[in-house]
């Protein structure tokens, strides 16, 4: 019985795991996937006059901002529903949402991309697109929601 080293067994206890590192670094989400994914998802919902705001060197809260229309309440709260899932699928932890129970602006702060989901006319009465610098988007064809500013600002 030695007491001054420790034993094979108790050095092979104390290394790191490796199927946890792996584990760990099987989901690499960097802001660029994020977004990728949150694009992707919006498109298959049908969501309306989707803006990315790129906000690194703007602000702190995220590297990214994304705004999008949905046609009423339930297609909003579909929408969010179905990003929080597909999220929460690529492995990062499910992100909080805000304003499900009225959809009428509801918030999903995927940490490094922030999804604002708005009803038309409650989206233009906020204009977040004005307050970090970019333009409302043109509305498609069938979209009944007009600009108030005339599209004024924006590279």
């Amino acid at each position: 019985m030695t007491t001054t080293g420790r034993s094979p067994a108790s050095r092979s206890r104390a290394a790191p795991d490796p199927a946890r590192r792996r584990r760990v670094k099987a989901s690499p989400r960097t802001p660029r996937s994020l977004l990728a994914l949150v694009e992707n998802s919006l498109d298959a919902d049908q969501a309306e006059q989707v803006a990315v705001i790129d906000l690194k060197g703007k602000s702190a809260i995220a590297d990214f901002m994304v705004v999008a229309s949905g046609r009423n309440p339930r297609h909003i709260g579909a929408m969010a529903e179905h990003l929080k899932e597909k999220i929460k699928a690529s492995g990062a932890p499910s992100p909080p949402i805000e304003g499900l129970a009225n959809a009428d602006w509801v918030l999903i702060d995927g940490g490094d991309v922030v999804v604002h989901l708005f009803r038309p006319e409650i989206r233009v009465l906020y204009n977040l697109e004005k307050m970090w610098g970019a333009a409302l988007p043109e509305p498609d064809a069938g979209t009944a929601a007009g600009e108030r500013d005339g599209g004024a600002g924006g590279p």
